[in-house]
């Protein structure tokens, strides 16, 4: 594992698109895993920054999204299917059929989950995997239990990170229950993992996963200590508390 310290968020999002800049420059047709939310939406800013100084072409580059809440259809405006589009694929060249956001309204949920994974294997697998992390650890939508799933799959979400995700719907009793989320296989059998964190409310798990002795299913982002090429990107104030 690899630890970056930025000075602030701005600066995480740039060593963060920088290192994005350079897959793609090094493999075009790169795989890209996504996250949403607020923290990666610095780094899509930089990254649209650069196609439109003529610095990145996302023309054969492939993407497929962590998670979507179930429910929500693809115009929903608090539907990562449309974040995605709002926030990074409609300011840039990539072929939106090349984007792969899991569907919210699929209606055989387990058949889905498991297309979505061998969807992801035909496409040669996930070259680069970004994460970010929730206050109570989760990696994607993976929740602290007892047992996680291995690959894409409906999971119910927990009462704080219903609170959290509170702030992009109109009210509390708007936010869906369950999700669809890749699962810690998925996840792990990328290539190569960034995780970005920042701010203060996210210096506990930060420094938990860091200066930890235990993996544990009780702190899904604990388990990527295990993979071959981890990198964390956090700003200041999530490191240091």
């Amino acid at each position: 594992m690899e630890v970056i310290v930025a000075r602030d968020y701005d600066e995480m999002s740039k060593i963060a698109a920088d290192m994005v800049k350079k897959e793609i420059i090094k493999k075009p047709d790169i795989v890209l895993g996504l996250a949403t939310g607020s923290t990666p939406k610095g780094m899509y800013r930089e990254l649209i920054r650069y196609y439109d100084e003529g610095k990145l072409d996302f023309s054969s580059v492939i993407t497929f999204n962590l998670d979507e809440y179930i429910g929500l259809d693809k115009e929903h405006p608090s539907s990562y299917h449309y974040f995605m589009n709002e926030v990074f694929f409609n300011h840039i060249n990539i072929k939106l059929e090349n984007t792969y956001v899991p569907d919210g309204k699929a209606k055989n949920l387990d058949e889905y989950c498991k297309r979505y994974d061998e969807l992801i294997e035909k496409k040669g697998g996930i070259d680069l995997q970004i994460l970010g992390v929730g206050e109570n650890g989760h990696i994607g939508f993976n929740e602290p239990d007892e047992r996680l799933n291995m690959g894409t799959s409906v999971v119910e979400l927990t009462r704080s990170t219903i609170e959290v995700n509170s702030r992009f719907f109109k009210s509390i009793e708007e936010v869906p229950k369950t999700a669809i989320t890749m699962g810690i296989n998925s996840i792990m059998r990328a290539k190569k993992i960034i995780l970005m964190a920042n701010g203060k409310r996210k210096a506990p798990v930060i420094k938990e996963m860091i200066n930890g002795t235990k993996l544990t299913t009780q702190l899904p982002v604990s388990l990527l200590m295990l993979h071959h090429d981890f990198t964390v990107i956090v700003d200041e104030a999530a490191y240091n508390g």
